[in-house]
């Protein structure tokens, strides 16, 4: 008890300093003090809000399974012909090409109200003149469906990076503007148009880089990637154009192809 009664006192005494409680206020202020600066320091090495958006928008980065982001084809898909490996179907119009054998030039001639055209794509017929499936060459999506008085109806195809498909000569459409399509998906039947008449059912098919029309057959089974390598062959068909009996270009599939068709019945559901 004695010991419990000295403690006490001694407090006492302390308490009743005059210097006591100024030193206690003046320690609780430091603490005070230091805390701040410690937060306003710490504040100052932490990114702020805005700072981070703004590093996000500068380096943002599409995203590839985004629904409304524009379709780009992958580079090493390979390009299919847009039939079926089981049909038998062959070349029946080949892609006029300049520098191509004489024979090869004369099959890429086609013939409508006594002109000859050079064929800016490929015609694709059966040897038993038979309909058959059109598919797509590649994935991608419809960018347009359109009925054509002289080349029937065609669905063009838009892959990305510049690369389009376009399909001529169809006769039912089994597709609509917008829809995303993996490579081989049918988008019709070959069918028949004026201005390939004498070749009867089949299908026109153009592919597309850029303002630049590519042989097709040049390209079957080869990845997309190869279409960036500048084809100076391909171009002079499209520089030297005018118009004389062998030198008329055939009509362009992709004049006004994004238009919706005249007829509802060609945009199958």
């Amino acid at each position: 008890m004695k010991e419990e009664h000295n403690s006490k006192s001694k407090w006492t005494r302390i308490f009743r300093k005059k210097w006591f409680f100024p030193a206690v206020y003046l320690t609780v202020a430091a603490l005070l003090l230091t805390g701040v600066v410690w937060y306003q320091n710490l504040d100052n090495q932490m990114p702020g809000l805005n700072d981070d958006e703004d590093d996000i928008a500068d380096n943002y980065v599409p995203d590839p399974f985004d629904e409304d982001a524009d379709p780009v084809v992958d580079q090493d898909e390979i390009i299919r012909m847009p039939v079926s490996e089981d049909d038998q179907a062959e070349i029946v119009t080949k892609f006029y090409d300049y520098n191509a054998e004489e024979a090869d030039r004369q099959q890429a001639l086609i013939h409508h109200n006594n002109s000859w055209y050079q064929s800016t794509g490929i015609d694709i017929a059966t040897s038993a003149g038979e309909s058959f499936d059109v598919m797509a060459s590649l994935s991608g999506t419809v960018e347009g469906v359109k009925q054509d008085p002289l080349l029937g109806n065609v669905v063009t195809l838009s892959h990305g990076n510049d690369v389009k498909t376009y399909y001529a000569s169809l006769d039912d459409v089994s597709v609509k503007k917008g829809d995303k399509l993996e490579q081989g998906a049918v988008i019709g039947t070959a069918g028949k148009n004026l201005f390939g008449k004498e070749n009867g059912i089949h299908v026109h098919f153009e592919l597309h880089k850029g303002e630049q029309k590519l042989n097709p057959e040049a390209y079957f089974n080869q990845p997309v990637s190869k279409m960036d390598v500048t084809q100076s062959d391909e171009t002079e068909s499209d520089d030297d154009t005018e118009a004389s009996s062998t030198n008329d270009s055939m009509p362009d599939t992709s004049d006004d192809v994004d238009d919706e068709p005249d007829n509802e019945d060609n945009d199958a559901e």
